[in-house]
């Protein structure tokens, strides 16, 4: 083979490899039951909602006396084990034997959700066997509100497997992820009030620094339209007064005329003395 076949028949192997990491790196995720066309744009969004869980894993232990021994593993859309592409979601373990069963696949995924709750069910799993008519399991996750919480308390609360079908799985977890959008405590008049509030500031400290530094003013002249807001005060305390006052101020006293009444008598005596004789 000469030099340039041997590069290329390299470099498909190595593009062959690559592109072969790249699928196996490249996880599945959560396929609604049904075909794309049908899915809602709820699920799309509760699954773009609980998009933040998707990498983490969960287990919990069940232990029933010497019988029962087993170990939960969940993901939320994401398979347990990537590399047996069995589409697991929630596997469970037996610690006695190592036997793996898939309870419920994420390829067969149902979610829907109330106020402050996400339900989220695998379906497709290994069948029962003798119980339940032999049909396939299912796990179903109850997500519940809790803030500040990424995802905690995954456990299992119950196993439904005396029934002739529709047997299941029951787990429950607390996330915020399942938490309902905070509405805003502020009232109109609140923002109002605050943005009002704000303009005002904007304006003095504009205004004072404006005043200082562009034209130079000193004192209370630093005051954004100083006259102005002087000459309103003087308006504002003369309507005041005006209208609070019960009698005129400084009112002028009442003028009084002199009467007959209050003349003294003339006197008797006369200045005759006084004429030359």
């Amino acid at each position: 083979m000469s030099p340039p076949c041997h590069t290329s028949a390299l470099l498909l192997v190595f593009m062959a490899l690559a592109v072969a990491g790249a699928e196996q790196s490249e996880e599945r995720s959560c396929d609604v039951i049904g075909d794309e066309s049908t899915e809602s744009q709820m699920e799309r969004a509760l699954l773009k909602k609980l998009e933040p869980l998707s990498h983490m894993r969960f287990n919990v232990t069940v232990e029933k006396g010497k019988t029962e021994n087993y170990v939960y593993h969940f993901r939320v859309c994401r398979e347990v084990n990537s590399t047996s592409h069995d589409f697991g979601g929630l596997v469970q373990t037996d610690r006695q034997n190592g036997k793996t069963t898939v309870i419920g696949r994420i390829n067969e995924t149902q979610v829907f959700n109330g106020s402050d709750w996400i339900m989220l069910i695998y379906k497709g799993g290994d069948s029962y066997g003798r119980h339940c008519s032999g049909e396939k399991r299912r796990a179903v996750i109850m997500i519940s509100c809790k803030r500040g919480v990424t995802a905690s308390s995954f456990s299992i609360i119950s196993e439904e497997r005396e029934k002739e079908q529709e047997c299941f799985y029951l787990f429950e977890m607390d996330s915020s992820v399942a938490c309902p959008a905070e509405n805003s405590h502020l009232s109109v008049g609140s923002i109002l009030l605050i943005t009002f509030v704000s303009l005002i500031a904007v304006y003095i400290i504009g205004g004072f620094l404006y005043q200082r530094l562009v034209v130079g003013a000193k004192g209370m002249e630093q005051i954004p339209h100083f006259a102005f807001w002087q000459d309103l005060g003087n308006l504002v305390a003369d309507g005041c007064d005006f209208v609070c006052r019960s009698k005129p101020r400084n009112a002028p006293a009442a003028y009084r005329g002199v009467g007959d009444d209050q003349l003294g008598e003339e006197s008797e005596e006369r200045d005759d003395h006084l004429l030359p004789m």
